[in-house]
């Protein structure tokens, strides 16, 4: 399996996130439906870390790649909180185009071309 694969499966789970998202944080603050979010993610990934016996290489991350995954984790945090309280306020189909921004952001910082 290549990047394309992967790609268009995290382009359907996001697609599913809106939809999901949507309908969990109506009657209930988006921050609470996020932290829930978070912390159900937080089990599933470490569960698939322990259960292929790689929880030893946590612990072996380079300095620059432990502090760029520190900053994503940060970014994505922030991401979502704003992600899920426009997703409160407005409809999945306005909010969810809108995150796209990563586009421009890779051909600004990583150098990359639009294909």
């Amino acid at each position: 399996m290549n990047w394309l694969f992967f790609a268009l499966l995290s382009a359907f789970f996001a697609s599913l996130t809106a939809i999901f998202g949507k309908i969990g944080v109506s009657g209930v603050d988006s921050n609470v439906a996020t932290a829930a979010r978070s912390l159900i993610m937080a089990l599933v990934i470490v569960g698939l870390v322990v259960t292929k016996g790689q929880v030893g290489q946590l612990f072996q991350l380079s300095s620059t790649t432990t502090i760029f995954v520190i900053l994503s984790a940060i970014a994505g945090a922030l991401s979502w909180l704003a992600y899920f309280k426009a997703l409160q306020l407005g409809q999945a189909s306005q909010v969810a185009p809108i995150d796209r921004l990563s586009l421009v952001l890779a051909a600004l910082f990583l150098g990359e071309s639009f294909t």
